[in-house]
């Protein structure tokens, strides 16, 4: 499918472009909202997340005396947005740390909270962090966060496709994910999220056609019209989401996730019982999904490690280092099977005896 919207777009570009276009990104919206269940004219296609963070945190009015309060499990490069925008307009970061291993949504909710202070103007969380792979309560966040008046942003670049979305329950004021990642849509697909009333705060990142009076063209909206015309571009990826969606409904995906969590579990099992560590995670469901991060005793060269279980085994994992911490990400999609958990708990367990630090 993506490649025919580039054949389609490349047989006639100026039609494509000019003429069909906007029709094709309203299909293309009201799908993905149905899917999330939000109003397509609420959601904006941009090519990745981190595009996402930049639109909205560039937008907001920030300055000396307000904060933006996140967690310490955040994605790097949107704790580098942050860092960049309060260097240069002095609002002040907070990064609340939230210990690990958690033990329930509400413990977690009020660790949080104690960061709040007045001067909080804006709450940064992830749905489900990268680092971490924690699903994080962002709807009870969200809801605590609307009654105090402060902004919430949701990182979400982990979730759509993971775990069931519904921007309504949510409420969040703005939402970002990418389509790229768990729904196996084409890379440079990713969405933004904006509830109604909060859209006027949006300014475009990149001002081109789509801003000032004398439009050549509108999608509807001040915050499409910003956001879905950043000059002459391949849209291709954003226009396959649907298909994405439809492989997933035609496919049962409930049942491959679930599927997918208990090939999961089991890898954890057997992981804590060879390293003795204890799960991140309570024994309370809902807490990781397809993906965990699972404790590692102290390596002497994570790099290394890396490079063997690759090298070696044909293994591609990410290991991660987090508060001092060494974990191992693992992702399990519905091409994963049985063997591949076994062959990547058989390779740790030879290499675990050989990278360990030891004394």
């Amino acid at each position: 499918d993506y490649q025919a919207w580039q054949r389609r777009l490349e047989w006639q570009p100026v039609q494509f472009l000019i003429n069909d276009l906007a029709g094709y990104l309203e299909n293309a919206r009201a799908a993905l909202g149905q899917f999330i269940n939000a109003v397509p004219g609420d959601i904006a296609y941009i090519p990745n997340a981190t595009f996402g963070l930049n639109v909205v945190a560039r937008s907001l009015d920030l300055g000396p005396g307000d904060a933006v309060l996140t967690t310490n499990h955040e994605y790097g490069a949107c704790d580098n947005i942050w860092r960049f925008l309060s260097q240069k307009r002095g609002f002040q970061t907070v990064s609340q740390p939230i210990p690990l291993p958690v033990t329930s949504a509400d413990t977690i909710v009020e660790q949080f909270w104690q960061a709040v202070t007045p001067q909080t103007k804006v709450i940064f969380v992830s749905h489900i962090t990268s680092s971490t792979a924690l699903t994080l309560p962002v709807e009870m966040l969200c809801k605590r966060a609307r009654a105090a008046g402060i902004l919430t942003i949701v990182d979400g670049s982990h979730a759509l496709g993971q775990i069931p979305l519904d921007m309504t329950a949510l409420d969040a004021d703005f939402y970002f994910s990418n389509a790229h990642k768990w729904l196996c849509a084409p890379k440079g697909s990713a969405f933004l999220y904006a509830r109604h009333d909060k859209q006027p705060l949006i300014e475009p990142l990149v001002v081109g056609w789509g801003w000032g009076a004398n439009r050549t063209l509108t999608f509807g909206s001040d915050y499409l019209d910003y956001m879905q015309w950043l000059g002459t571009n391949d849209l291709s990826a954003y226009l396959s989401v649907p298909s994405a969606i439809q492989f997933q409904q035609d496919h049962e995906w409930t049942a491959v996730r679930q599927r997918c969590h208990q090939l999961l579990q089991q890898a954890q099992q057997r992981l804590c019982e060879i390293t003795g560590l204890a799960s991140i995670y309570p024994d309370e469901a809902g807490f990781y999904h397809q993906m965990a991060s699972i404790p590692l005793p102290q390596i002497d060269d994570l790099l290394a490690l890396k490079h063997s279980l690759l090298a070696d085994y044909r293994i591609e994992v990410p290991l991660v280092t987090w508060n001092g911490r060494h974990f191992i990400r693992i992702s399990v999609q519905a091409y994963n099977n049985q063997a591949d958990i076994d062959h990547l708990i058989n390779a740790l367990q030879e290499l675990l005896s050989v990278h360990t630090k030891t004394g």
